[in-house]
């Protein structure tokens, strides 16, 4: 039940994300242009999105299992950080250059876009990067 109901959410996710725009580089780009032609419709997808996860971490916050059955872990951590400015960066730098950041990213591969496939294998790639210098750290 758990990967159907994931399967659904994600649907939803991405056909929300198609909806909105934000799986277009070019709207995505446009929004973060603010010393440009600035196109602000996207901060009410923002703010939208904002106001239901709230609303669903207040309720998760308050349960230690899903409604199916599947354990609830909310990050506790609060301090910032050398690793989360640099995640952080890194981030915008990535969304302000190509457009994309992850899960349109993934909605556009379904589109065959050459921008999107060079995005998701340079998302990976840092993924990989990443997970590396973690275990020798950890070594």
């Amino acid at each position: 039940m758990l990967i159907v109901t994931a399967l659904l959410a994600g649907l939803v996710f991405g056909f929300g994300l198609i909806v909105s725009g934000m799986a277009n580089p070019a709207k995505v780009l446009g929004f973060l242009d603010l010393a440009g032609a600035w196109d602000p419709s996207l901060m009410f997808v923002m703010v939208g999105a904002i106001a239901v996860a709230s609303c669903a971490f207040l309720v998760a916050r308050r349960r230690t299992v899903s409604l199916l059955g599947a354990d609830i872990a909310i990050p506790s951590r609060r301090d910032i950080d050398r690793r989360l400015v640099l995640g952080s960066v890194a981030f915008g730098v990535g969304w302000g250059l190509a457009g994309y950041c992850p899960g349109p990213a993934l909605v556009s591969l379904g589109t065959g876009e050459i921008k999107a496939i060079v995005f998701v294998i340079a998302m990976l790639a840092g993924m990989a990067i990443h997970a590396l210098i973690e275990r020798r750290g950890a070594a």
